[in-house]
C-alpha cells in the first residue's frame, strides 16, 4: 500500500511541476514552501514576463486580466502545474496587452494591425 501511495505523490508532486522527474522519493522529502511558492500564478506571470514585479502581477490578477485556459482567474495565489504554464494568457480586452506582447517579441502581424 506505501508503494501506491508514494507512487501517487511522485506523480502529483510532478504533475504540480515541484520536483524535476519521478525518479525517486527523495525528491518529495526535499519539498520546501518555496517550491509551491514558484508555482502560484503571480509569480508565473513574472518568470513568463507578462509583468514586470510581483505586485504588478497580482493587480493584473485581482483586476481580471488574467486567463488560465478559458477560466479568467482573480486569484494570485492559484497554483499553475506544469501542464497549464502554457494555457496562461491575457483576456483580450486588456490595454497594455500589446505592449506585453512587443516587449516578449509576440507581436504579429494582425496585432500590429489594431
Amino acid at each position: 500500500i506505501f508503494s501506491h501511495i508514494f507512487f501517487f505523490l511522485l506523480d502529483d508532486s510532478y504533475n504540480m511541476g515541484v520536483i524535476p522527474t519521478r525518479q525517486s522519493i527523495m525528491l518529495c522529502k526535499r519539498l520546501t514552501v518555496s517550491s509551491f511558492c514558484r508555482h502560484r500564478l503571480s509569480t508565473v506571470l513574472v518568470r513568463l514576463k507578462f509583468a514586470e514585479h510581483l505586485k504588478e502581477a497580482v493587480t493584473y490578477i485581482e483586476q481580471g486580466h488574467i486567463r488560465v485556459g478559458p477560466e479568467t482567474v482573480t486569484d494570485p495565489a492559484f497554483l499553475v502545474t506544469r501542464n497549464m504554464e502554457d494555457f496562461v494568457t491575457l483576456v483580450d480586452s486588456f490595454k497594455i496587452k500589446r505592449k506585453v506582447l512587443q516587449y516578449n517579441d509576440k507581436l504579429d502581424d494582425y496585432d500590429l494591425m489594431n
